[in-house]
């Protein structure tokens, strides 16, 4: 009994040792080649290119295995301050000041938690007196019982010693399956957000912006690796992409209904634009490197901007109820900054771009751009402002902001102008005025729910001022009615007057020559079957009387329109 002792006790003498030069040998700053002053980003820099290097899946070298496993240990220390000091200061990320020898009674110094084990004594004897036969006491910790203590996998060593058998215990498994190599242990991201339902909702579904996502379980091999490669790429592209990881262990639901659960290995997606207006994951199938990456979320950034021909530029103008803005630049394609902002404002502000030759060009010069690349925005009624140019942005976090801040004050100005404009019109309705026809009231006074629209197109003061007059009484009479919101009159008509030499582009939707020889005309347009007629005659109270009489009884055909009529 006292032999079997004694050998087991060299056994794990010598076990204590070798695991004591381990313990010494294993440096993490060594592992990572750097230095003990680098910082954060040196560290993760190293971690990403080591771990490229050693990956199991592209390094099937001997050895390759142990490495990675080193490298992951490495950096789990380093990119926890708290690890990293403790480091530091005891030799052990956990603050234990790992083997200790010599302490009286064979005790281990602070944080100590291990056996003592003597000379000639037996295992799980009862005797806990002092030193017998003169031997010292020996004491070695297992760093609290933390798997990551050592920074090593301890599964091989303690095979090799006991042939895999069970030790201590009749369970059959090896007394070393209780301890985890790093790169198999439980670990979570540290620096992505947690996403749960209530962030993914509120934060992701919809907003405008790309996200990249890591979809992981606390128990998967190389969730690390992940986290360097997500970092590399978001540092690239921070301004245009968020990031963010979801624990299918707390986060069961969540990754089910997504499907994006991850049984076997960590998975990434995107939260993408590129398909449709809805966003959508997509997950990522290539190469886990940072260029293939950052290529692919790039490929699905929003695309929210229309891409108009150069020869559009002249008639360029906005639509329906929201300002527009236009970048002018020398890109053969739509910049990244621009397609993040258009994610951004997609339900706020239209956005469209054009490739020009320089600014040099007769149609940029039209437009007062006198520097690109440049921003010109319009407001729904119209006016056109000169947002930038010369922009210059120093990187796309900056540059973003930058915009942004453009586009709010121009978002601001259209809002002004639109309630300026509502309110006027509705005091022009109530006092019997004829609205002149604009993008923020066209809807209203030409829209589907008209069945009749009278148009009073004119070219000069004088006509304008007689066409407003005719209407106006004509409007005042019980044959014709403003349409009624609440009711489904057939008869109903609503009166504009239209200035003909800025919206030339509207009366050509009517007719190829846009009535340019005519001072003064009458458009009967009816918006839901896309058709009109059209009365050049005497304007007298007469004449217009009579031919909107002939308009309700059916008397006066209608041809279609070449197209839908626009503002500009």
């Amino acid at each position: 009994m006292k032999r079997s002792a004694t050998t087991l006790f060299i056994i794990l003498a010598t076990l204590c040792f070798l695991l004591e030069l381990e313990a010494k040998t294993f440096d993490p700053y060594k592992v990572l080649g750097v230095d003990k002053t680098a910082s954060q980003r040196e560290i993760q820099k190293a971690f990403h290119k080591l771990s490229l290097q050693y990956h199991p899946d592209k390094n099937k070298a001997k050895g390759a295995q142990e490495k990675f496993s080193q490298i992951n240990n490495a950096y789990e220390i380093l990119s926890d301050e708290e690890k990293r000091k403790n480091y530091d200061l005891y030799g052990d990320e956990k603050g234990n000041p790992g083997f200790q020898t010599g302490y009286p009674g064979g005790q281990g110094g602070p944080g100590y938690s291990g056996f003592n084990f003597r000379p000639g004594e037996q295992w799980g004897s009862g005797d806990q007196g002092g030193d017998q036969g003169g031997a010292k006491s020996f004491s070695f910790s297992f760093g609290g019982g933390d798997s990551n203590s050592f920074g090593f996998g301890l599964d091989d060593l303690f095979g090799s010693f006991f042939g895999g058998n069970s030790f201590g215990s009749k369970s059959g498994s090896s007394f070393g399956n209780s301890f985890r190599s790093q790169s198999g242990s439980k670990s979570s991201p540290k620096s992505l957000k947690a996403i749960n339902s209530n962030v993914y909702q509120k934060e992701i579904v919809d907003e405008g912006m790309t996200w990249l996502l890591l979809s992981y379980l606390p128990s998967l091999r190389g969730i690390q690796h992940f986290e360097s490669i997500i970092g590399e790429v978001s540092s690239t592209l921070q301004g245009a992409l968020k990031v963010g990881s979801i624990n299918c262990e707390k986060e069961v639901s969540l990754c089910k209904e997504l499907g994006v659960y991850s049984r076997k290995v960590p998975r990434l997606f995107v939260y993408s634009y590129k398909e449709n207006e809805k966003g959508s994951l997509v997950e990522y199938g290539g190469d886990l490197s940072v260029k293939d990456l950052k290529a692919f979320c790039q490929q699905h950034l929003p695309r929210f901007s229309k891409r108009i021909d150069l020869n559009q530029l002249d008639q360029f103008s906005t639509t329906g109820k929201l300002p527009r803005v236009l970048l002018l630049s020398t890109k053969k394609n739509t910049p990244v900054i621009w397609r993040v902002l258009s994610g951004l404002y997609r339900k706020r502000i239209t956005f469209s771009d054009v490739e020009v030759p320089d600014v040099y060009d007769s149609r940029v010069k039209k437009l007062g751009v006198d520097a690109l690349p440049a921003i010109v925005g319009w407001l729904p009624n119209g006016e056109k402002l000169i947002l930038k140019t010369g922009v210059s942005v120093k990187d796309m976090k900056s540059g973003v902001q930058d915009l942004s801040n453009i586009l709010d004050s121009f978002e601001k100005v259209s809002k002004k102008e639109t309630s300026s404009q509502s309110k006027k019109e509705q005091a022009d309705s109530e006092d019997g005025h004829i609205q002149l026809l604009s993008r923020s009231n066209f809807e209203a006074l030409c829209g589907e729910k008209t069945p009749v629209c009278i148009i009073g197109a004119f070219r000069s003061s004088k006509a304008r001022e007689k066409l407003e007059s005719l209407l106006s009484l004509v409007s005042q009479m019980s044959l014709s009615r403003k349409p009624n919101p609440g009711g489904s009159s057939r008869d109903s008509i609503s009166y504009a007057l239209l200035d003909s030499a800025k919206q030339q582009t509207f009366l050509n939707t009517f007719d190829k020559t846009g009535y340019k020889s005519s001072d003064k005309l009458l458009i009967a347009y009816k918006p839901r079957k896309g058709k009109f007629t059209v009365f050049t005659g005497e304007m007298t109270i007469e004449e217009v009387e009579n031919f909107i009489s002939s308009i309700l009884s059916g008397d006066i055909p209608f041809r279609e329109t070449q197209k839908k009529p626009v503002l500009k």
